[in-house]
């Protein structure tokens, strides 16, 4: 969402724009490096772009936007190899040029030395219930009779824009029991589009890892991370660095006294 609208905002103070959406499961389709590199060279060419391969493509890109001032979103990338297919690096666009990178991994970010990054924050509730309502309603308030159930609802999302998004989108044009059965059904049973998308971060990890996010989200949380470390070590865990993974994932965080937070 943020991305979405930053783009949106200063596109036109640049050559050429692309968003290339949902990179790291597009990538994983036949041809999807190709194809991504097709749209983001028809995007800022402004015409159709034929590659035989992603080697070809890395080629074709570098030479047609080395001159250009581009502005590219690249969002939900995992890998570091979508980044090189899609010439990321700071001599393959024109001076001024600008990369945003959406990303549920910190560790790549770090790898390309980018100049800053930006971990959003929940919405607060007055963002949640706009967010919510614009969806919802089509409007940037709710109707004055919903407005308890879309109180409900904001806390059950917790400031997550995707929730917000999904769960308005599902009520909208929904009558006020539809609402209540609805918030009712969420408090026991996940919405199974909302489950999908947090379930992508957890299905990257190894099963060694994915076993250390479920003991430290059952047994650990709040505890103190030094402590923890050394418990899970015990284990047979790999800790230190499973933490480090989890961490850079935005699985779990540090609190200001070192404890972790999921």
């Amino acid at each position: 969402t943020i991305a979405i609208k930053e783009y949106n905002l200063i596109r036109h103070m640049f050559e050429g724009s692309s968003f290339l959406a949902n990179v790291g499961e597009t990538s994983k389709q036949p041809n999807g490096l190709v194809s991504l590199q097709e749209q983001l060279l028809s995007d800022i060419c402004r015409n159709r772009t034929h590659v035989r391969n992603s080697y070809q493509g890395i080629e074709v890109i570098k030479r047609r936007a080395f001159c250009r001032k581009v502005l590219l979103v690249l969002d939900d990338v995992d890998n570091v190899q979508q980044l090189k297919a899609l010439a990321i690096d700071r001599d393959s666009f024109g001076f001024g040029s600008r990369n945003i990178i959406t990303t549920r991994d910190i560790s790549l970010l770090n790898l390309l030395k980018v100049d800053e990054i930006y971990a959003p924050k929940p919405l607060n509730r007055s963002e949640s219930l706009e967010l919510l309502s614009w969806h919802a309603f089509k409007e940037d308030l709710p109707k004055g009779n919903y407005l308890d159930l879309s109180d409900q609802v904001v806390a059950y999302a917790g400031g997550l824009p995707l929730a917000l998004e999904v769960l308005g989108s599902l009520l909208y044009g929904k009558s006020i029991p539809e609402w209540k059965s609805a918030i009712a059904k969420l408090k026991k049973i996940p919405h199974v589009d909302i489950q999908a998308k947090l379930k992508i971060s957890s299905d990257s990890l190894s099963d060694e890892v994915k076993e250390l996010f479920l003991d430290t989200a059952c047994f650990f949380a709040g505890t103190y991370g030094n402590s923890t470390i050394k418990i899970l070590e015990g284990c047979n865990f790999f800790a230190a660095i499973g933490i480090r993974v989890l961490a850079d994932r935005c699985l779990i965080k540090y609190g200001p006294c070192n404890e972790l937070l999921m």
